[in-house]
């Protein structure tokens, strides 16, 4: 990745032409979405959505100085991408996000646990993710954070 790169424009200014649109999308449909409290960012080298630490001051645990990551999306070679944290953290969100696929795609989603997949931008959801980037607001995503932390 590109370490010019400071800021989600930057990034979606960078990537190819052919995922520029549906990255332009994609951050619009989830910033649109989103609960307040949310801030938008580069993390981990993607357009990402944190808890900021004036919100949770403790951060990230992998690296404290980081904020709590939630969303996250990526322009990869083959790919678009779109992590999503509570996906990994709540088997009941992602049994609801597998049950909404079918309603607005054809075929299973090309996923992992906490990553969607799209090859196609053609083929994003766009109105199911901003319906998964509306289920859950920064608290909520603190308190399972905070739970499956103590696992």
């Amino acid at each position: 990745m590109n370490t010019t790169i400071q800021t989600p424009d930057d990034y979606i200014n960078q990537v190819p032409a052919e995922h520029q649109e549906a990255m332009k999308l994609l951050r619009e449909t989830i910033g649109h979405n989103l609960p307040e409290g949310f801030s938008e960012c580069i993390s981990y080298g993607m357009i990402g959505w944190v808890i900021p630490h004036s919100v949770y001051s403790p951060g990230y645990h992998c690296d404290p100085k980081l904020p709590l990551p939630f969303i996250s999306i990526a322009s990869r070679k083959n790919f678009i991408a779109l992590y999503h944290m509570g996906l990994y953290a709540m088997p009941e969100l992602r049994e609801w996000l597998m049950t909404g696929y079918q309603k607005h795609s054809s075929g299973k989603p090309d996923m992992s646990k906490s990553c969607l997949r799209f090859k196609k931008p053609e083929k994003i959801p766009f109105q199911l993710i901003g319906e998964l980037a509306a289920r859950m607001t920064p608290h909520e995503w603190i308190a399972v954070y905070e739970r499956e932390l103590k696992k």
